[in-house]
């Protein structure tokens, strides 16, 4: 492979390319992703995929992408937007970048939108990932309503988003505060498995995933200043967590186990 440029938000393609066999392992063999509903994602439009959020670490973003990019026609190559925190990790933040996740920020995301790019958001946040295991595939608070305010600036769909399989990898029993605040994380989750068994309780359990890309929500009737009305940003984030959450109903329902 020829070297390719770094783009303007941190993107290594050379690094990605490098780490394709591992994410194509993790994708068709260990977490075994069936993806449903691609033709709802655009051809060749911008859109904006709002999903559920879990597992500590962004394998739901990771998984989502290629998701689009193998089973999409024209393979089309999804940037998640990450939270702050994560870039002000060691090693971590830096890996995030470099394979594709952009700081989140309004102005990210509209510049993203505006090249015709997929993005992804998880609007539960921290929230969604520090969820315990007894509250898993329950939808957390959409934080503010960026995202719907993003839609109603520039014009594109939402897609909505149910992941099954990620809320499990990492099933966290306990969070400590204690533990976080030296570290400077949101959050230090205790599992079954970490940290007892040291870096090898990082390693997620092997769920089964499914993916599930629902109807275009089309926000072309309201206005471009429709996104300086608190109460109908209130009103339409809410819609979209309520849609959101009951497609991950209806998928747990046909699910038969954690495991296949």
């Amino acid at each position: 492979m020829e070297s390719a440029p770094v783009d303007e938000f941190g993107l290594d393609p050379n690094l990605v390319w490098y780490l394709r066999p591992l994410f194509e392992f993790l994708y068709y063999h260990y977490f075994r992703v069936d993806a449903d509903g691609i033709p709802n994602i655009p051809r060749d439009r911008p859109a904006i995929i709002c999903s559920n959020h879990a597992g500590s670490l962004p394998y739901d973003g990771v998984m989502i992408n290629l998701a689009v990019y193998n089973e999409h026609p024209k393979k089309r190559p999804v940037r998640f937007l990450v939270h702050d925190f994560a870039f002000g990790l060691p090693f971590l933040g830096s890996f995030i970048q470099r394979a594709g996740g952009v700081r989140a920020s309004p102005e990210n995301a509209q510049k993203l939108l505006a090249h015709n790019q997929l993005i992804l958001v998880f609007p539960e946040g921290i929230r969604g990932i520090g969820k315990p295991y007894d509250q898993r595939y329950k939808l957390q608070k959409f934080g503010r309503g960026g995202f719907i305010r993003l839609a109603l600036r520039t014009r594109v769909p939402i897609i909505p988003t149910a992941v099954i399989g990620s809320e499990e990898i990492h099933p966290i029993v306990y969070s400590s505060e204690e533990l976080a605040k030296p570290l400077g994380v949101p959050f230090f989750p205790l599992t079954p498995t970490f940290p007892w068994l040291g870096p090898l309780g990082l390693v997620p359990l092997p769920t089964k995933w499914r993916i599930i890309f629902g109807k275009p929500i089309n926000f072309s009737r309201y206005k471009k200043s429709d996104a300086d009305n608190d109460k109908l940003v209130q009103k339409l984030t809410e819609d979209v967590r309520r849609k959101v959450q009951t497609m991950i109903n209806a998928a747990l329902v046909k699910r038969k186990s954690i495991w296949f």
